[in-house]
């Protein structure tokens, strides 16, 4: 079925006023060429593409919005193909207009080319002497003036700061107002080329403010993510501008906002797709809309706990469970800094029947008090390859606990009804699943091979897993009197316990493990080494509560040690050489500890002797 092309929507589209124009409005264009543009810069989010799009009479440069790539990778837009726009901006780059496509509807697939197009020319009004009718270049934009429904301007020079106009097919591109309104650009259709703009947006995560001290002097500074219909965008703020913009800026508010800076985003310091990022300064207006129309809710892109291996390391996503396990909050000393900060780990689960640990940092982690068995949408974690796979709050990341969206109201559903009594699999470094079913031959490690590889003889780290049973707890030096504060050794010193690190002395020491085991599969013996984690989980209690054992009665103390033998577990091993007293070794360090599924290890038996009946 032939589908016909807007007549004039070449030149209405390159006008002043496109929003005016009905030949503007959702057009019918033809795609005569698609282009990959390489992001030049190295900290650009993604490659983008541009398209040259025909009326059958004349033609003009479009450029994709990032959303929309899937589509020319799935070759759904593709050289002749027929769509209708239902939603674009229009950017003035280096005096030439240029059309971002914001949403696209594929019409048809044509094997031709429609009518013979000639580029457009704005100042004859056509191109090839085609006589079309003329088309005013474009107007500069609009004076400034106060948006309807909006609060008091927080801050600014002369005025609200109105932006370029864009096409109306839909809000988000270019929506205007009466008089008196500004015309509201979409995030998509920021770039560091326009100076006039006003932005509607939702503030989906604010940081905490954050101060630095270095040569150039000392500072602060806080962050936001803002969201429209068309994409998102991170807005940063130093300084005065924290003074100014912290309080007023609220989660999940909509604001207009307007005179800011638009520079290429530092993607070390974000995780969002937008390859630009806005930065408050002395000139920028912002002011509380209650006009929230078309201005979506935090979007998510929730990924399935157990398609977590699926996902880069490194790399973030966004995931839906209910907590079932809250750690305690614990603390750790940054290497960068030296100074202490807070951690809580969290246990999640979903319908999949897996279970993943994530982290909680800083007053998150402080403040966690929600003991329920929340449902908690996590947006932006960080996935991590340690202990398999495991996910971290960033400072860019956000939390919403027992959010107004479907699927949290379907997991907690299938929770209560279900999922309470349901057996969980939780990652390890070799897979998915918990226990002897996620450790296969060609991951898992005899103790004998571990020798003789020579694992950790190398210049980094080796790391590997095998199942083994403890024979053997070494009794001395079983744990070390540590600093509160830091986990640093400290030493006796009168009344008190003399941390070097601090330069403090506490009336009190925090005793922490560092345990050796002797641990023994079918082929061999190995020692293996950990710290306090894996100690409390092999004893079963603390190490201060160990060692005040010890001081009162040493045969409990032998007892309980020995309880600890015949324990079979699944250990996530690193090997590395050890260097002391110019004798090197290979010490292997216990990363992680799982107690062995019989069950799931035997249903995986089962299924092996199945494949070589197969092969038989």
């Amino acid at each position: 079925m032939s589908v016909a092309l807007t007549q004039g929507a070449v030149p209405a589209l390159m006008s002043a006023d496109p929003g005016t124009d009905p030949a503007a409005q959702k057009p019918v264009l033809q795609v005569l060429s698609v282009k990959k543009v390489t992001a030049q810069n190295a900290n650009a989010a993604q490659d983008r593409y541009r398209l040259i799009l025909s009326d059958g009479e004349h033609f003009l440069q479009a450029m994709l919005a990032t959303q929309l790539n899937h589509l020319v990778e799935s070759k759904e837009i593709d050289k002749h193909t027929i769509l209708k726009i239902d939603q674009f901006a229009c950017n003035v780059v280096q005096t030439r207009k240029l059309v971002i496509c914001l949403q696209v509807e594929i019409m048809s697939q044509q094997a031709e080319k429609i009518g013979n197009p000639v580029p457009f020319d704005s100042n004859s009004g056509g191109g090839g002497g085609t006589g079309s009718p003329a088309h005013a270049p474009p107007a500069a934009a609009p004076a400034p003036a106060s948006a309807a429904q909006a609060g008091p301007s927080t801050r600014g020079g002369r005025g609200g700061g109105a932006a370029a106009r864009g096409g109306r097919g839909g809000s988000a591109a270019g929506a205007r107002g009466g008089a008196g309104t500004p015309v509201i650009y979409p995030i998509e259709g920021l770039s560091p080329y326009q100076n006039k703009w006003t932005i509607r947006a939702r503030v989906t995560q604010k940081s905490d403010v954050k101060h630095w001290s270095n040569q150039r002097g000392e500072g602060k500074l806080f962050s936001v993510t803002l969201m429209d219909e068309s994409g998102e965008i991170r807005a940063t703020g130093f300084n005065d501008a924290v003074d100014d913009f912290y309080e007023l800026l609220q989660e999940g508010s909509v604001y207009l906002i307007s005179r800011a800076r638009v520079t290429i985003a530092k993607k070390q310091f974000s995780n969002l797709s937008n390859e630009y990022e806005i930065t408050f300064d002395r000139a920028t207006e912002i002011q509380p809309c209650t006009d929230t129309t078309n201005v979506p809710e935090i979007k998510y892109n929730f990924v399935d706990l157990n398609n977590l291996e699926s996902i880069p390391k490194d790399s973030t996503c966004d995931v839906l469970g209910v907590v079932t396990e809250i750690g305690e909050t614990s603390q750790i000393v940054s290497k960068a800094t030296q100074k202490p900060f807070s951690k809580r780990e969290l246990t999640i689960v979903d319908r999949s029947q897996q279970s993943v640990r994530l982290t909680l940092w800083g007053k998150l982690a402080e403040n966690f008090a929600h003991t329920d068995q929340p449902v908690i949408a996590f947006k932006g974690v960080k996935v991590s390859d340690f202990g398999g796979r495991s996910l971290s709050m960033l400072s860019s990341s956000t939390m919403n606990v027992n959010p107004d969206v479907p699927e949290a109201h379907g997991l907690r559903g299938w929770y209560d009804s279900e999922g309470q009594s349901t057996s969980f699999h939780a990652y390890t470094n070799t897979g998915s699943s918990a226990g002897a079913a996620s450790f296969s031959p060609a991951e898992t490690r005899t103790l004998t091979q571990v020798k003789d590889e020579n694992l950790g003889m190398g210049d980094k780290p080796d790391y590997y897993n095998a199942k083994a049973t403890v024979i053997y707890v070494k009794k001395e030096n079983i744990a070390y009197p540590a600093c509160p504060t830091d986990g640093k050794k400290v030493v006796e010193e009168g009344d008190g316990w003399r941390c070097e690190k601090c330069d403090k002395t506490y009336p009190e020491c925090e005793w922490r493990y560092v345990i050796s085991v002797s641990a023994q599969d079918h082929t061999g013996q190995l020692w293996l080494s950990g710290f306090n984690d894996i100690g409390q989980q092999l004893i079963g209690m603390t190490a201060g509560e160990l060692m005040n054992i010890k001081n009162e009665d040493e045969a409990q103390y032998t007892n309980i040690l020995s309880k600890a033998v015949g324990q079979t577990f699944n250990w996530n091993c690193r090997a590395r050489q050890d260097t002391f007293n110019d004798n090197t070794r290979v010490r292997h360090q216990v990363t992680r500890a799982s107690p062995v599924d019989f069950k799931a290890g035997t249903a995986a038996l089962v299924k092996l002797c199945e494949e070589y009946e197969k092969l038989a």
